[in-house]
């Protein structure tokens, strides 16, 4: 008895590592249909029904109007049940090149997938010879995960439509040396047009002192005007002379930051300049001095 039950111990325990490790993912009652869209809508013009023991042996002919639809039931030990990841991988042979298109899985392992022309990568769609396509199915635990080619797809395009061009996808990197063209340093304006300008300047200069006899300007004020203020009065005129100054070199010469500071300089001299120097004209205004 001692022998019995010491023998029998390991066999359960071989038979349970048997059973677990036999577990594995697969499908069974599966569908292709190549439906082809028409005007009125769509027409099934090829419907083939396989299983895992039992693949396709032809080619599945995919043109351009078609659509493929699969159904099947994904199973995991041979009952139904919904897998963690369930894709049709469309494979081109020469390149390598992978397409995957995810099954739409119900919970008692009813999936489908529906794929038009127009999905396929440009690399799949210009191929020229049939896509292996493979199914996946796997989830968490200790069943085996099912990968394996299920049928061909040989693509078909229609002759008369425009051929598929290949756009070389956008890669970050180094880039070809870009070489910066910069404008000049502005010029003065013709000689002929700051002329005219300066001529029309200059052409006031007797106007205002016509208006000033015109108007009745009383020179003789002068003299006790520079003895009252006589600092306020010249800095005030010596203010406005350089302000004039100050623009004619920015003209020549200066730049707006050289010619921003002296601005502020010279008009804070004659801002204070000016309060006293015609706070002594309004003094004798009100005087009566005319």
């Amino acid at each position: 008895m001692r022998f019995l039950r010491s023998f029998v111990a390991p066999l359960v325990l071989l038979a349970a590592g048997a059973a677990q490790a036999a577990s594995s993912w697969g499908f069974d009652d599966a569908k292709l249909t190549v439906s082809a869209k028409k005007a009125a809508g769509a027409k099934e013009k090829d419907v083939r029904q396989f299983s895992e023991k039992a693949p396709l042996t032809t080619p599945v002919v995919f043109e351009s109007s078609d659509s493929l639809k699969l159904l099947l039931t994904a199973k995991e030990s041979g009952k139904g049940k919904r897998p963690h990841q369930a894709f049709l991988v469309l494979r081109e042979p020469t390149s390598g090149l992978e397409a995957p298109f995810p099954l739409t899985v119900k919970d008692n392992g009813k999936a489908t997938v529906e794929i038009k022309h127009s999905d396929l990568p440009v690399q799949l769609a210009i191929a020229t010879s049939p896509l292996k396509a493979s199914l996946v199915l796997a989830s968490f635990g200790s069943s085996e995960g099912f990968q394996k080619d299920i049928f061909d797809v040989e693509i078909k395009r229609d002759p008369t439509s425009a051929p598929i061009a290949y756009e070389k996808p956008l890669r970050y990197g180094r880039q070809k040396e870009i070489h910066h063209i910069f404008r000049g340093d502005p010029t003065s304006p013709p000689k002929v047009v700051s002329l005219v300008f300066v001529l029309a300047v200059l052409a006031t200069v007797p106007v205002l002192f016509l208006s000033w006899l015109a108007l009745g300007a009383n020179i003789s004020h002068l003299p006790k005007a520079l003895g009252a203020a006589p600092v306020a009065h010249g800095v005030f005129f010596g203010s406005i002379v350089a302000m004039e100054g100050v623009f004619y070199m920015y003209y020549a010469s200066w730049n707006l930051f050289q010619t921003l500071p002296v601005i502020g300089i010279v008009g804070t001299a004659a801002f204070l300049s000016g309060t006293k120097a015609l706070g002594e004209v309004q003094s004798r205004r009100l005087a009566g001095e005319r």
